[in-house]
């Protein structure tokens, strides 16, 4: 595991893309893949795979490939997945509400404990089971808690000041999607910029620049 630094961010961030694909094989009742095959349904050289996994210890046999479903449960150990991190989600608007709705937080290595917002008329009201508290009992929540993740969907000048709350009450990570770099102002602590527009406009780039766009 990464204990040590020096296996770098982009193998990091490719291994929750292994998980998903590992994940859709154990659906298919696939035992086994070679690097080659996985490749191919990945989109990546084969060379890389075993680079990548080998950063972890490999888990491969020459002449038999993956188990599929002992590598998706390795992967599963070295992303934490079953760490049920305790989470907060700060902003019960429609985004908050969409991620507390929809996202899987207790298979993916969290759980859910807390909804926050600053509107009087949201709180109180129950999304995922849990009541929406205001923004004035996140303190003593917090103390008492002690969650250590929060997810921020809030607007992007309140962003900093919140951060600046959470950090002093022993939030350990953030998932920011306020559109405000957290990254910046807080290099101490893990924290994952959500720019959904971004990648929005890179599609924009791609379908308008390689030439197969229609024109106008």
């Amino acid at each position: 595991m990464n204990r040590d630094g020096n296996i770098s961010m982009s193998v990091i961030k490719r291994l929750p893309r292994y998980y998903r694909f590992l994940d859709d094989l154990k659906s298919l009742g696939m035992e086994r893949i070679s690097s080659k095959e996985l490749s191919r349904r990945m989109g990546l050289t084969a060379s890389q795979i075993r680079q990548d996994l080998n950063c972890f210890g490999g888990f491969g046999q020459q002449g038999y490939g993956y188990n599929v479903a002992q590598l998706h449960k390795e992967i599963a150990s070295i992303l934490g997945l079953d760490s049920a991190l305790k989470t907060v989600i700060i902003g019960a608007g429609n985004l908050g509400r969409a991620i507390a709705t929809h996202m899987e937080f207790d298979k993916r290595g969290f759980s859910l404990i807390g909804i926050f917002d600053n509107k009087e008329a949201i709180c109180g009201q129950l999304i995922r089971g849990l009541p929406v508290r205001h923004i004035d009992s996140l303190d003593d929540f917090c103390r008492e808690s002690k969650p250590q993740i929060a997810v921020l969907c809030v607007p992007k000048d309140a962003a900093k000041e919140l951060a600046d709350q959470l950090i002093s009450l022993g939030i350990k990570g953030i998932w920011n999607f306020s559109h405000y770099d957290l990254s910046v102002m807080h290099p101490e602590i893990p924290i994952e910029n959500v720019h959904l527009s971004d990648s929005l406009m890179t599609l924009c780039y791609r379908v308008t620049r390689d030439g197969e766009a229609p024109k106008h």
